[in-house]
């Protein structure tokens, strides 16, 4: 996810390393702090795979700063992790959201709808946080207040999750 988000920022400008770490953490650091020593070594895959290009401009404080840009074969590299998400980044709400971040990215409307159907099709999919014989339980079936809050917050984000899904889903086939 960390390639990615690197990819989607820099589809948007190019941008200097500390920025780049900024809008990241912004994404997801809150859940999943990026460190120097993630973030500086996909930098440096990406820059030697031609997917970004790097070059000095001088900086505000007198210090030389590297700015990073996309290059062609990086943004073709974004639109097809972006057509076609691993399954864990359509189950996990956190890379779901990168990938939605920048979903915008992709010009054909029809491949961002079927992402969301997607992930739609995965909320369909009766799930908890807690099962009883090997089926999810509700928040009815448990008498612990934090458990029953677990599954009360869960049910009204997925709910809410659900319809904007449908809506966005209806709001893409149409301008087609």
């Amino acid at each position: 996810m960390l390639e990615l988000s690197i990819l989607g920022f820099l589809a948007e400008e190019p941008l200097h390393g500390y920025e780049l770490k900024e809008r990241i953490k912004a994404l997801s650091g809150h859940v999943r702090p990026v460190s120097d020593g993630a973030l500086y070594p996909a930098i440096t895959r990406l820059v030697a795979a031609g997917k970004l290009d790097q070059h000095t401009e001088e900086g505000t404080s007198a210090a030389p700063r590297r700015v990073l840009s996309l290059t062609e074969t990086g943004r073709e590299d974004l639109l097809e992790r972006l057509r076609r998400p691993k399954q864990a980044e359509i189950t996990d709400q956190v890379r779901f959201n990168t990938v939605l971040a920048f979903l915008r990215q992709l010009p054909d409307r029809q491949q961002q709808a079927a992402v969301l159907r997607r992930r739609l099709d995965f909320l369909q999919t009766p799930a908890s946080f807690f099962y009883a014989d090997g089926r999810p339980m509700g928040v009815e079936e448990t008498e612990d207040l934090f458990r029953q809050g677990m599954l009360r917050v869960a049910r009204a984000t997925g709910r809410a999750e659900r319809a904007w899904l449908t809506e966005a889903i209806e709001q893409l086939s149409r301008q087609d």
